[in-house]
């Protein structure tokens, strides 16, 4: 009797894992697809951005911009900087002495960069790497730091940057979710169509 009542379990065990395997690993998964392909379909091919027939990046995936004539994007800690690869970030804790110096050193350069007194505060989003290590994003105030930099190095003025930078502030998702912000690959190329 034992028997037969531990069978009809494991009978019952095996076609859970079964009826469950293929509805979570195979029907879910290829419905998600399907409504992403027909209702999503810029951001389901990776919310690529071409210009001229060539791809300049995404807007999913920060990308790192050294010229004094661009934003630059937030550090990153994924690999040699925004390997979407090797996503993720450098798990420093905030007592973390090498953290400190990484802060330290990049506080200093953001400052260099910037034209900035020592006694400014520098936005954390500057010298902190995201969790990610690939945030396509910087905030309002971050970008209109770098603004004069980047006026002085195009010959345009700062107002003129400024107003470029308001118009590409992006609001939080559905209104609460996250922070106002900034696509640093989108206001670069702003710049260049300027």
């Amino acid at each position: 009797m034992k028997t037969r009542i531990l069978l009809a379990e494991l009978k019952n065990s095996i076609l859970s894992v079964l009826i469950l395997g293929i509805l979570f690993c195979g029907v879910y998964p290829l419905t998600v697809w399907g409504f992403a392909r027909l209702f999503f379909v810029h951001q389901a091919e990776g919310s690529i951005v071409e210009r001229q027939g060539q791809v300049v990046g995404s807007t999913l995936i920060g990308q790192a911009f050294h010229s004094d004539r661009y934003f630059h994007s937030r550090p990153s800690a994924a690999g040699a900087g925004y390997d979407a690869v090797r996503s993720g970030g450098s798990n420093l804790g905030p007592l973390s002495r090498v953290l400190v110096e990484q802060v330290r050193k990049r506080v200093q350069a953001y400052r260099a960069s910037n034209n900035l007194p020592n006694e400014m505060n520098v936005p954390a989003d500057a010298v902190l790497a995201p969790g990610s290590g690939l945030d396509p994003h910087i905030s309002p105030e971050n970008a209109s730091i770098q603004a004069s930099r980047v006026a002085r190095a195009r010959g345009i003025s700062i107002e003129e940057v400024q107003n470029l930078i308001d118009r590409h502030i992006e609001r939080p998702q559905l209104g609460f979710l996250g922070e106002y912000r900034v696509n640093v690959l989108k206001l670069n190329l702003a710049l260049d169509a300027l």
